[in-house]
């Protein structure tokens, strides 16, 4: 089974056109997981909402989604019913999603801040193989023997940022916890980086 996975979109309805196109017609996802901020630019977030909402994407809130003045009626519905965390099995594999960490869409999980004994601490107290995660807007794929945790950057890329955007998604094959992330200026569609 394969699973698409994105996240912070932060508006920009042409780069999730784009992957979700990919995800049907050419990796062939059975499901699509967001891992929240569908909001954040207010470029196009009804477009955004609408797309992920109609498509019933599984997705949670993520910080930037908690206001949206600019929103009315199903699709302030929509973001306002977004939990915090997610939980379900998938492939046969129990999967934890949240925006930042778990209970928490305010900080976020970077590599260099985690040891594979915390990692695996982490997947163990949430009963979980596959941790996704977003909000850092880098890509980040870590197996530890108790599964993985997988972000896979951010769709939404922004040339007048401080902040660096990967313009990315992830494609993670279940049950065998593959992780395989695209960049979405690439028409050649090789990963950038796996992890098996």
């Amino acid at each position: 089974m394969k699973l698409g996975i994105i996240s912070d979109i932060h508006g920009d309805c042409q780069a999730l056109e784009t992957v979700l196109a990919r995800f049907e017609g050419v990796h062939q996802v059975e499901s699509v997981l967001c891992a929240g901020d569908l909001l954040g630019s207010n470029r196009q977030a009804d477009g955004v909402v609408r797309m992920v909402r109609e498509r019933r994407i599984v997705t949670v809130r993520g910080n930037h989604d908690a206001c949206h003045p600019e929103l009315t009626g199903e699709d302030a519905r929509f973001l306002e019913d977004l939990p915090l965390d997610w939980e379900g099995i998938q492939g046969g594999r129990r999967i934890f999603m949240c925006h930042g960490k778990p209970g928490n869409n305010i900080w976020g999980l970077y590599r260099d801040h985690l040891s594979d004994t915390l990692l695996n601490m982490m997947l163990r107290s949430l009963n979980a193989d596959v941790l996704v995660t977003g909000h850092t807007h880098m890509p980040m794929c870590v197996q530890v023997e108790r599964g993985c945790v997988v972000n896979p950057g951010s769709l939404f890329r922004s040339c007048h940022s401080t902040r660096d955007t990967s313009h990315s998604y992830g494609v993670l094959h279940l049950p065998e916890l593959a992780f395989e992330i695209y960049d979405i200026d690439r028409s050649n569609l090789q990963p950038l980086s796996c992890i098996s």
